[in-house]
């Protein structure tokens, strides 16, 4: 069912129409309302995953979905009866379905993701498009209008937070939450693990990525209760589990918990679909889904510590303390200290059941999305990934610590399964390799690596990692034959599986500002200083293309002299 025809609207002096998906989006000239073109493909996966949620939380409520594209459109009249059983009702795209979905976008600035929702999302009920911004909640109801779906999507204009403590209430929860904020969804994840329905859909976005990859971990623990540490797979310590635990903890004062669906690390932000359960049995295991991480600065090793432990007799669940450390007071590897990061998720980040649905609709009907190669590709990477193995390390570290050249990595994934060891690539890492065996097989196989190409262990420190690990003999005698099976089929294909750079700046935007958007001087600064570390400035002449700072707060002597400009 294709959504009527636009409703003529009169365009505002300075404003333009963006087009994504379905949507047709009014814009003003000004960066008053926050727009990211680059997150397109955040929108479509959102799309796909609440398609598939709603086809199966409706099928309960004898609701059918129909999915433009797909190859089956059986239409049955609503109230036909066969045989005695009433036959589904049938809930189409820009259509109100009474028994669907209650929608809530937090923090909807154009509302270009609630009128895709109302536009591409058959089985709603209704869609509230909220923004603390009068200009914002202004903006989406004349694009709801301008897109003929006003009869889905209410534009609202309130705190996010307050409006999802009014909704907490059994009968007004929403059945699935978005939430996309510029930067850290931490103030309103309280609110949010109450205000979404029993079993429903709560989607949030993280942005804060240098917070939470340990730059910060002060400011990480005072936001997610956690404390993140700078390691090689900070990409989904940050993105799949720190977030989840916060999550699942928050759920927890409440009596309720977090089954995650799917969590992606992709471009500069982190994606995670989770349903929200209520069962104090259930929460009862949270402290044994949490762990700590010990992590080595020498040479990279880490170590999971639960934070609680689960034993059942048959008939009960004894809950306990955990035991530990697993560490001692130096790596055994490398004689290096360990780093204490945590606590964080350390369940499976993915339910493979559902990944398999929203990958099998998606592959069937590519036309439905503009990244529909990129979401084929990065749900075909999520389906290889090893459930229960948390984290990943990567070829180049793992060289770097013995200073020896990189293995191939088909070559490292067979030596691993040679050995018995579960072995596949991680969605966060292009070079991550996540796997069961534990570091000291890791080591062993970069031994037998190293003994095939040789470095000069004369110019190795004798305390350093590298000297350490080589220092000893490996137990075991790695074999680099390639096997068939190392090679997963995602890279066998030739998927798109990392996005590259669609344009110039297409990073993190600059927040909305109702003064104005991104100056073409601020352009032209960023295009001036790009790439300033690569290529070193060797000629001092060169530096009169820099302004100086000191001439800027007034406090430059030198005048003429200066090496840098007084423009």
């Amino acid at each position: 069912a294709e959504p009527s025809t636009k409703t003529p609207t009169e365009l505002l002096p300075g404003e333009t129409v963006v087009k994504e998906g379905k949507a047709a989006i009014l814009f003003p000239s000004a960066n008053e309302v926050f727009y990211n073109p680059v997150q397109e493909f955040n929108r479509d996966l959102t799309c796909a995953v609440i398609t598939e949620f709603a086809r199966d939380f409706l099928s309960q409520r004898g609701v059918k979905l129909v999915v433009p594209g797909e190859q089956e459109r059986v239409v049955v009249s609503l109230g036909e009866e066969k045989n005695g059983v009433e036959e589904p009702a049938i809930a189409t795209v820009g259509e109100k379905c009474e028994k669907g979905l209650r929608v809530l976008e937090g923090l909807a600035a154009s509302g270009l993701r609630s009128v895709r929702f109302a536009l591409e999302v058959p089985g709603l009920q209704s869609i509230t498009a909220n923004d603390f911004s009068a200009k914002a909640a202004a903006l989406i109801a004349r694009n709801a209008q301008y897109n003929a779906v006003s009869h889905l999507l209410q534009a609202s204009c309130k705190d996010a937070s307050m409006l999802m403590y009014e909704m907490r209430g059994k009968k007004e929860r929403y059945d699935v939450i978005d939430l996309d904020p510029y930067g850290s969804p931490a103030t309103f994840l309280d609110a949010a693990v109450q205000a979404v329905s029993e079993g429903g859909l709560l989607c949030v976005t993280c942005t804060d990525m240098a917070v939470m990859a340990g730059n910060s971990g002060e400011t990480c623990y005072s936001k997610y209760g956690s404390v993140s540490i700078k390691t090689k797979y900070s990409h989904e310590m940050v993105s799949l589990r720190i977030i989840l635990h916060s999550l699942d903890q928050r759920a927890g004062v409440y009596q309720r918990y977090i089954q995650p669906l799917l969590s992606v690390s992709a471009d500069f932000y982190i994606r995670v679909f989770v349903r929200v359960f209520t069962g104090q049995a259930t929460v009862k295991n949270s402290a044994s889904k949490q762990a700590l991480v010990y992590n080595c600065v020498g040479c990279g090793s880490f170590y999971l510590q639960r934070m609680g432990r689960r034993t059942s007799n048959g008939k009960h669940m004894k809950y306990s303390a955990a035991t530990g450390p697993p560490v001692g007071p130096e790596c055994e590897h490398c004689g290096q200290r360990h780093q204490l990061g945590g606590p964080l998720w350390a369940e499976p980040i993915h339910e493979p059941a559902f990944v398999h649905k929203v990958l099998s609709a998606v592959s069937a009907n590519p036309c439905r999305f503009g990244t529909s190669k990129r979401i084929e590709g990065m749900l075909s990477m999520v389906t290889e990934e090893l459930e229960d193995v948390p984290f990943y390390y990567t070829l180049d570290s793992l060289s770097s610590s013995i200073r020896c050249n990189t293995p191939p990595m088909l070559q490292f994934r067979s030596a691993l399964l040679h050995a018995g060891y579960k072995v596949s690539l991680s969605h966060a890492c292009k070079n991550g390799i996540k796997t069961d065996a534990p570091p000291a097989a890791l080591w062993d196989i970069m031994r037998c690596w190293e003994k095939l190409n040789p470095v000069k262990r004369e110019k190795l420190s004798d305390m350093s990692p590298s000297f350490r690990i080589l220092s000893k003999e490996p137990s075991l005698e790695a074999c680099f034959t390639v096997r068939e099976d190392a090679n997963p089929q995602s890279r066998r294909r030739h998927l798109t599986r990392f996005q590259e750079n669609p344009q110039a700046f297409w990073g993190p935007k600059a927040r909305a500002k109702a003064g104005g958007g991104i100056s073409d001087s601020l352009q032209d600064k960023r295009k001036k200083f790009q790439n300033k570390r690569k290529n070193p400035i060797t000629d001092s002449s060169e530096l009169k293309k820099f302004p100086c700072k000191k001439f800027r707060k007034g406090t430059c002597t030198y005048g003429d002299d200066c090496s840098y400009s007084h423009n």
